[in-house]
């Protein structure tokens, strides 16, 4: 039987913008899963400054990526052509106006940026070459909520694309506050009628749609919870909240990722400082957990699906821990291999 060969990108963290937080990877890494035995193996390494996130484009054919520097160190946003072997050529670059661009998404002809420090969102067009265009638009969120050391003004931190092709939402942490967005011709507008509140002191950092659009899981890092979302109308509505978190669980919370199976039954959370991912079945609306899946890293900052459902990579940024598990049948996992050959991972995507 033929050995199925998957590949994959995984970001990093190359630099410390402040002295607590960030890495000494060597850019983007494309990585080769072996699928008999859940091996990884590096085929390429693309050099660029804290590609924390990425994200490629319908065709495959496109990588981007931002680097999640500080305003005054002039984070860019990056557009590379991916080769026949997935390595990488770059093409161009912008400049981002914001500090610590932290997640980057694809929206039709358009790359979409959240930036963490100054609570804003991005739009870049894109020409027919793949190349980025100069910005077109900049939107500033306002506003804060109850845990002040969090949440002193808005913290923009995922760009999330609804199945429909049609709405986005921006989830910023420091506001309790899912932005909605649309697009009117070539120009992201705000919808603001769809704006989606949370439960206060949250802290929405990502979110997750089920197949049909109509249910939405959000992680909120402060304190570990997932809220549920039920469309109503025209709108999302928070309908109810279950913990990630396990009841003997003392520590300060640290909700990082959230990701649902390609089946639609199993929900995955991840929390650092627990160290774990926390695997829920859905029932509908209803999460039932499953399993804590401790992953045996420092900083278990993101993971990812393999899009047939079978595997499931993590990612430490701290202790440099690249974690494959198996998805059994029950959606419960089991590790098949570990390496620290990527350094400070941050982020793992497919290009099919």
């Amino acid at each position: 039987m033929r050995t199925v060969k998957q590949i994959l990108f995984i970001g990093s963290y190359t630099e410390y913008p402040i002295p607590s937080f960030g890495g000494i990877g060597h850019g983007i890494y494309t990585v080769q899963l072996n699928t008999d035995n859940g091996k990884l193996s590096i085929l390429y390494t693309e050099k660029a400054r804290n590609p924390s996130y990425l994200t490629i484009s319908d065709n495959n054919k496109f990588l981007y990526c931002n680097t999640e520097l500080d305003e005054k160190e002039n984070p860019k946003v990056r557009a590379y052509k991916i080769n026949k072997d997935f390595s990488l050529d770059f093409l161009n670059e912008m400049p981002i106006l914001g500090g610590y661009p932290c997640h980057i998404n694809i929206f039709k002809k358009n790359v979409l940026i959240a930036c963490y420090a100054t609570g804003n969102v991005v739009q870049f067009p894109l020409d027919a070459s793949g190349k980025l265009m100069s910005c077109k638009k900049n939107y500033c969120h306002n506003g804060l909520s109850i845990n002040k050391a969090r949440q002193e003004g808005p913290h923009a931190h995922q760009v999330a694309v609804h199945p429909n092709k049609k709405d986005i939402y921006i989830i910023d942490l420091g506001i309790d506050t899912l932005k909605a967005y649309g697009f009117q011709g070539t120009e992201m507008v705000p919808a603001n009628k769809k704006d989606v509140a949370v439960t206060k002191g949250g802290g929405p950092r990502h979110l997750v749609f089920n197949r049909d659009g109509n249910l939405a899981y959000v992680l909120n890092e402060l304190t570990g919870s997932i809220s549920v979302l039920l469309h109503q109308g025209y709108k999302f509505v928070e309908i109810e909240t279950y913990s990630s978190l396990p009841s003997n669980f003392s520590g300060q919370p640290s909700a990082s990722a959230i990701r649902i199976h390609p089946n639609g039954k199993f929900l995955y959370a991840a929390n650092r400082k627990l160290e774990a991912i926390s695997i829920f079945e859905i029932e509908d609306a209803r999460l039932r957990i499953l399993d804590y899946q401790y992953t045996g890293g420092e900083e278990l900052r993101e993971f990812n699906i393999t899009p047939c459902g079978k595997w499931l990579i993590a990612c430490h940024q701290n202790s440099h821990d690249t974690v494959v598990f198996k998805i059994k049948n029950d959606g419960t996992l089991f590790e098949k291999y570990r390496t620290k050959e990527f350094l400070s991972p941050s982020c793992v995507v497919f290009p099919y």
